[in-house]
């Protein structure tokens, strides 16, 4: 997947809005004011994703292009060299990013978002 690919699939997820909270060239995700994906625009190639720790650990055991993420708590958060994944992969870590957050809302936030129309 190539960035594009990348931003329009994170945007197309219930209530996803991006922008640049730290600088000019890391373009951030979020749902609910929540970040769920993370992407250096100078380092294309390069996903910050959040993950339920154990599973963190699996993939970090099982995937060479996926390490624990530089500058975020590295219990939850994987950086993925996305040219060395499968773009399935890629979607699905993506999908479990967003799923992370999501289940960590308050009960009514998720209802609002679960009841949105999808674009």
């Amino acid at each position: 997947m190539d960035i594009e690919s990348i931003r329009d699939y994170c945007l197309r997820k219930r209530a996803a809005t991006e922008e640049f909270p730290f600088d000019d060239t890391t373009l951030v995700f979020k749902v609910a004011g929540k970040m769920f994906a993370c992407m250096p625009l100078e380092r294309p190639d390069m996903l910050t994703l959040k993950c339920d720790a154990d599973y963190a650990l699996d993939l970090r055991e099982q995937y060479s292009a996926i390490e624990p993420a530089w500058h975020f708590n590295k219990k939850y958060w994987n950086q993925h060299r996305i040219s060395e994944l499968d773009d399935s992969l890629v979607m699905h870590l993506i999908d479990h990013s967003y799923d992370e957050v999501i289940k960590k809302l308050p009960r009514k936030t998720r209802e609002e978002i679960n009841n949105l129309e999808l674009e």
